[in-house]
């Protein structure tokens, strides 16, 4: 294959990842103000979208609050997506942050919240990574993780091996130090975990 098919076969399925993260249907079933309404947001927070994408729920996060939000992101054209939607909507206050998940590079206790949504199936080892998100929250921050419940039967997405069952998840937060670990299923295919950064208690 030329190196020119190859780049336009690479730029096509670019853009069907981009149909399908801000695809009609994917709204209906995860509305985006829906899940964040699940998180005690303030106007003043600061939030880390890890693992941002097209920017799915770090627009609509823009939204609710003045401070900034991080969108990371390792794949730089997904920023470059972000970038255009807040031009689009006038929005001044997204922070595009090129990066990995499992190395955030941003200074400890930056965000008051963070967001990973269908991120974390795909790191490993994912203890790594819930330490730096950990490492990046502030004292009596929150963290909400979307994924994919692995159980036969639930709707397409990611292969089954790769998939983190909702009592595992919980079990690896609890082992990173979260506390208040609270769990919602959305249908029997999606679960949301939310989790809060409270100060080790000393005896």
């Amino acid at each position: 294959m030329s190196k020119q098919n190859h780049d336009t076969m690479d730029e096509q399925n670019f853009k069907n990842k981009i149909e399908f993260l801000d695809g009609a249907e994917r709204r209906r079933l995860l509305p985006p103000e829906e899940i964040l309404n699940i998180l005690p947001i303030k106007k003043t927070h600061t939030i880390l979208d890890a693992g941002a994408g097209s920017g799915y729920l770090t627009v609509p996060a823009a939204k609710l609050v003045n401070g900034a939000v991080y969108a990371l992101d390792m794949d730089e054209r997904m920023l470059d997506v972000i970038a255009a939607k807040a031009r689009a909507e006038n929005i001044t206050n997204i922070k595009l942050v090129p990066g990995s998940i499992d190395e955030i590079p941003l200074p400890e206790e930056s965000a008051d919240i963070v967001l990973a949504s269908l991120i974390l199936h795909e790191v490993r080892p994912l203890s790594r990574v819930l330490q730096q998100i950990r490492r990046v929250l502030k004292e009596d921050g929150h963290f909400l993780c979307l994924e994919y419940q692995k159980e036969e039967g639930t709707v397409p997405g990611p292969p089954m091996h790769i998939r983190i069952h909702s009592s595992e998840m919980e079990q690896e937060l609890l082992n990173a130090g979260f506390h208040e670990v609270q769990k919602l299923y959305h249908g029997k295919s999606i679960y949301i975990i939310t989790a809060k950064k409270t100060a080790v208690q000393v005896g």
